[in-house]
Protein backbone atom coordinates (compact mmCIF):
# COMPACT_ATOMS: atom_id res chain seq x y z
CA UNK A 1 0.00 0.00 0.00
CA UNK A 2 2.66 2.16 1.04
CA UNK A 3 4.30 1.57 -2.90
CA UNK A 4 1.37 2.43 -4.07
CA UNK A 5 0.94 5.71 -2.39
CA UNK A 6 4.40 6.79 -3.01
CA UNK A 7 4.11 5.85 -6.56
CA UNK A 8 0.51 7.88 -7.02
CA UNK A 9 2.87 10.78 -5.28
CA UNK A 10 5.32 10.45 -7.50
CA UNK A 11 3.29 10.76 -10.28
CA UNK A 12 1.39 13.82 -9.57
CA UNK A 13 4.15 15.75 -8.63
CA UNK A 14 5.73 15.11 -12.15
CA UNK A 15 2.41 16.04 -13.73
CA UNK A 16 2.83 19.08 -12.02
CA UNK A 17 6.02 20.00 -12.71
CA UNK A 18 5.72 19.12 -16.47
CA UNK A 19 2.65 21.40 -16.74
CA UNK A 20 4.43 24.42 -14.89
CA UNK A 21 7.08 24.08 -17.46
CA UNK A 22 5.30 24.35 -20.67
CA UNK A 23 3.78 27.80 -20.20
CA UNK A 24 0.18 28.58 -21.57
CA UNK A 25 0.05 30.21 -25.25
CA UNK A 26 -1.38 33.43 -23.37
CA UNK A 27 1.47 33.08 -20.79
CA UNK A 28 3.99 32.41 -24.14
CA UNK A 29 2.80 35.89 -25.72
CA UNK A 30 2.87 37.88 -22.76
CA UNK A 31 6.08 36.86 -22.94
CA UNK A 32 6.64 37.68 -26.62
CA UNK A 33 4.98 41.29 -26.07
CA UNK A 34 7.52 41.93 -23.24
CA UNK A 35 10.97 40.93 -23.96
CA UNK A 36 10.46 42.04 -27.70
CA UNK A 37 9.54 45.12 -26.35
CA UNK A 38 12.77 45.30 -23.47
CA UNK A 39 15.04 43.57 -25.57
CA UNK A 40 14.28 45.25 -29.52
CA UNK A 41 12.96 48.93 -28.29
CA UNK A 42 14.14 49.47 -25.06
CA UNK A 43 17.78 48.01 -25.84
CA UNK A 44 17.49 48.22 -29.75
CA UNK A 45 19.41 45.04 -29.75
CA UNK A 46 18.67 44.34 -34.20
CA UNK A 47 20.55 40.89 -33.81
CA UNK A 48 17.27 39.56 -31.24
CA UNK A 49 15.35 40.89 -34.14
CA UNK A 50 14.55 37.49 -35.56
CA UNK A 51 13.66 35.66 -31.88
CA UNK A 52 10.68 37.75 -31.79
CA UNK A 53 9.54 39.00 -35.26
CA UNK A 54 8.90 37.20 -38.50
CA UNK A 55 11.06 38.23 -41.72
CA UNK A 56 7.60 39.72 -42.90
CA UNK A 57 6.79 41.55 -39.79
CA UNK A 58 4.96 45.08 -40.24
CA UNK A 59 4.41 47.52 -37.99
CA UNK A 60 1.64 50.04 -37.80
CA UNK A 61 2.89 53.17 -36.47
CA UNK A 62 0.55 55.84 -35.94
CA UNK A 63 -0.57 55.97 -39.65
CA UNK A 64 2.46 54.99 -41.03
CA UNK A 65 3.77 51.39 -42.22
CA UNK A 66 7.12 50.56 -41.05
CA UNK A 67 8.68 46.93 -42.59
CA UNK A 68 11.82 45.76 -41.05
CA UNK A 69 14.15 48.11 -42.65
CA UNK A 70 12.04 51.26 -41.66
CA UNK A 71 11.94 50.01 -38.11
CA UNK A 72 15.82 49.04 -37.83
CA UNK A 73 16.34 52.42 -39.19
CA UNK A 74 14.24 54.27 -36.50
CA UNK A 75 16.39 51.90 -33.94
CA UNK A 76 19.63 52.72 -35.09
CA UNK A 77 19.24 56.27 -35.73
CA UNK A 78 20.95 57.52 -32.20
CA UNK A 79 17.98 59.61 -30.86
CA UNK A 80 17.56 57.84 -28.10
CA UNK A 81 21.30 57.63 -26.98
CA UNK A 82 21.84 57.93 -23.07
CA UNK A 83 17.58 57.87 -22.54
CA UNK A 84 16.46 53.93 -20.90
CA UNK A 85 13.03 53.34 -21.51
CA UNK A 86 10.83 50.93 -19.57
CA UNK A 87 7.73 49.22 -20.88
CA UNK A 88 4.51 48.34 -19.12
CA UNK A 89 1.80 46.20 -20.36
CA UNK A 90 -1.52 45.72 -19.61
CA UNK A 91 -3.02 43.29 -21.99
CA UNK A 92 -6.72 43.31 -22.55
CA UNK A 93 -7.64 40.33 -25.10
CA UNK A 94 -6.38 36.95 -26.34
CA UNK A 95 -7.17 35.20 -29.00
CA UNK A 96 -5.36 31.93 -29.95
CA UNK A 97 -6.49 29.76 -32.99
CA UNK A 98 -4.64 26.86 -33.87
CA UNK A 99 -0.75 28.49 -34.86
CA UNK A 100 -2.43 31.92 -34.80
CA UNK A 101 -2.76 34.59 -31.85
CA UNK A 102 -4.35 38.13 -31.45
CA UNK A 103 -3.20 40.29 -28.93
CA UNK A 104 -4.68 43.53 -27.36
CA UNK A 105 -2.79 45.86 -24.63
CA UNK A 106 -2.12 49.17 -23.37
CA UNK A 107 1.25 49.75 -23.13
CA UNK A 108 2.91 52.34 -21.88
CA UNK A 109 6.61 53.23 -21.95
CA UNK A 110 8.13 55.65 -19.09
CA UNK A 111 12.03 57.31 -20.45
CA UNK A 112 14.45 58.16 -18.13
CA UNK A 113 17.70 59.90 -18.48
CA UNK A 114 20.28 60.05 -15.98
CA UNK A 115 17.91 58.77 -13.41
CA UNK A 116 15.31 60.96 -14.34
CA UNK A 117 12.05 60.53 -15.95
CA UNK A 118 12.10 63.09 -19.43
CA UNK A 119 9.12 61.65 -20.80
CA UNK A 120 6.31 58.80 -21.20
CA UNK A 121 4.03 57.57 -24.06
CA UNK A 122 0.90 55.28 -24.25
CA UNK A 123 -0.53 53.41 -26.50
CA UNK A 124 -3.32 51.10 -27.34
CA UNK A 125 -1.82 48.24 -29.49
CA UNK A 126 -2.65 44.93 -30.80
CA UNK A 127 -0.38 42.27 -32.54
CA UNK A 128 -0.93 39.25 -34.65
CA UNK A 129 1.61 36.43 -33.99
CA UNK A 130 2.17 32.82 -35.69
CA UNK A 131 3.53 29.82 -33.75
CA UNK A 132 6.81 28.66 -35.69
CA UNK A 133 8.98 26.00 -35.05
CA UNK A 134 11.20 28.22 -32.63
CA UNK A 135 8.00 29.31 -30.44
CA UNK A 136 5.32 32.00 -31.21
CA UNK A 137 7.18 34.60 -33.06
CA UNK A 138 5.06 38.07 -34.18
CA UNK A 139 4.05 38.64 -37.99
CA UNK A 140 1.92 42.58 -37.08
CA UNK A 141 2.03 45.28 -34.70
CA UNK A 142 -0.75 47.88 -34.86
CA UNK A 143 0.09 50.91 -32.42
CA UNK A 144 -2.11 53.85 -31.81
CA UNK A 145 -0.65 56.67 -29.65
CA UNK A 146 -3.37 57.83 -26.84
CA UNK A 147 -3.32 61.71 -25.94
CA UNK A 148 -1.27 63.15 -23.21
CA UNK A 149 -2.85 63.21 -19.96
CA UNK A 150 -2.05 66.04 -17.00
CA UNK A 151 0.19 64.42 -14.16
Amino acid sequence: MKKLLFSVLIFLISIHFSFGQNASDEEQLKELVQLSFDEVFSDRNMEIIPEYFTDDFILLEHGEIWDMDKLKNVLSNGSMEGVERLNEFEFTQFKVSGSTAWIAYHNKAVFMKSGEKVGEMNWLESATAVKTKDGWKMDMLHSTRKPKTAE
